[in-house]
């Protein structure tokens, strides 16, 4: 990634009480030809002046810190001034918890602070911190209200039950997302009915946050959701979230669907990659699938969306409107992979519309 005289610098502000990790991500980023850190923060009282003074297009910001939480500061930030937000967040249990409910507040992606080697294990993957920086600046970024934000838990709009209970066992619903991806697939999946069609995910997320994302899935849906298991069955009323150190793959035994783990090479450098989701699904369900392709940073799910419609499923991918990135629907629009093009606030009705379709043809037949 090159810039040229003519394109500013992302401009990138660091948020941490650790001076070691203030000057290592400074590092990481000004390696970088296309970003530049502005300036660092220890705390958020010192940041928030800093703000103004600099106006930076990034922040990355850690979660726990003195003088004030890292969860307030991102919610009065999102309300006043709103900007693209990376959080920097500890492989802990309680990190996982609070990082998932920063993207509920509308930071747009995380980066994890290694437990031990921190200068090695930052330096290890500058790289991805820099392409999620990068990402960030082109994010979609919107104000968040206090009715917004505690419209996470309010009631959901449900949707109908389904008439046929055949339309549960035979159908599956399979979704891919990236970056945005948590909060798209929360609004996706909790105005579910409790009959509703397995739903498989693959959400690019690394080990250890996937569980937790189902957890925290669980207690708002109606339908029940968990971290996939290798070899369990595949049943109507549950979704399937890849756990994020392995491949989620769709597979048969006998007349039943079964849910396969696979810890073969990232594909589109990832792993979970949704594009093995989808060719699975192209493969063992066909005609029986439904495909969603959410927000997200490049084509990962592009070419397997096309698969699933060519084996004869309906696919539908989220409109650039409602995207916090465009990149990944775009990708499959473009391939001409999309059957349909829906806001994020319609995928679950129109999801269930289609299902019930399928449900009438069933019965006629």
């Amino acid at each position: 990634m090159s810039s040229t005289p003519n394109t500013p610098k992302i401009k990138v502000l660091c948020v941490d009480d650790s001076a070691l990790v203030r000057s290592l991500m400074t590092e990481i980023i000004n390696a970088q030809p296309d970003m530049h850190v502005c300036a660092t923060a220890p705390d958020p009282l010192v940041a928030r002046e800093l703000i103004k003074l600099h106006n930076p297009d990034v922040l990355t910001l850690d979660v726990e810190m003195p003088r004030m939480d890292g969860l307030d500061f991102l919610e009065k930030l999102m309300r006043l001034r709103p900007m693209p937000v990376v959080m920097v967040s500890s492989l802990t249990e309680r990190g996982n918890e609070i990082t998932l409910r920063a993207l509920e507040l509308g930071a747009v992606d995380f980066v994890t602070k290694p437990k031990v080697g921190i200068r090695d294990g930052m330096l290890d993957y500058a790289e991805k911190l820099a392409d999620k920086v990068r990402t960030a600046s082109r994010a979609r970024v919107r104000q968040m209200t206090h009715v917004a934000a505690a419209s996470a838990h309010a009631a959901p709009k449900v949707t109908p039950h389904l008439n046929n209970p055949l339309v549960s066992t035979e159908k599956l619903v399979i979704v891919g997302a990236s970056t945005g991806g948590t909060e798209a697939i929360r609004e996706v999946l909790v105005p579910l009915p409790p009959d509703a069609p397995a739903v498989m995910i693959a959400q690019h997320m690394p080990p250890g946050f996937t569980k937790s994302f189902a957890q925290r899935l669980n207690g708002l849906c109606r339908i029940t959701v968990k971290e996939a298991e290798h070899g369990e069955r595949v049943l109507p009323g549950h979704a399937y979230i890849a756990p994020g150190h392995a491949h989620l793959v769709l597979a048969r035994s006998g007349a039943n669907y079964v849910a396969h783990l696979s810890d073969a090479a990232p594909v589109n450098r990832h792993r979970p990659s949704v594009d093995v989701l989808f060719r699975s699904a192209a493969q063992h369900a066909g005609k029986n699938a439904i495909g969603v392709i959410l927000t997200g940073m490049g084509r990962d799910g592009a070419a397997g969306l096309l698969e699933m419609q060519q084996a004869g499923a309906y696919t539908l991918a989220q409109d650039e409107a409602s995207c916090v990135v465009f990149g990944m629907p775009r990708e499959a629009i473009a391939m001409g992979g999309a059957s349909d093009i829906a806001p994020l606030s319609e995928m679950s009705r129109r999801v269930m519309a289609r299902l019930a379709s399928m449900g009438d043809r069933v019965q006629r037949v």
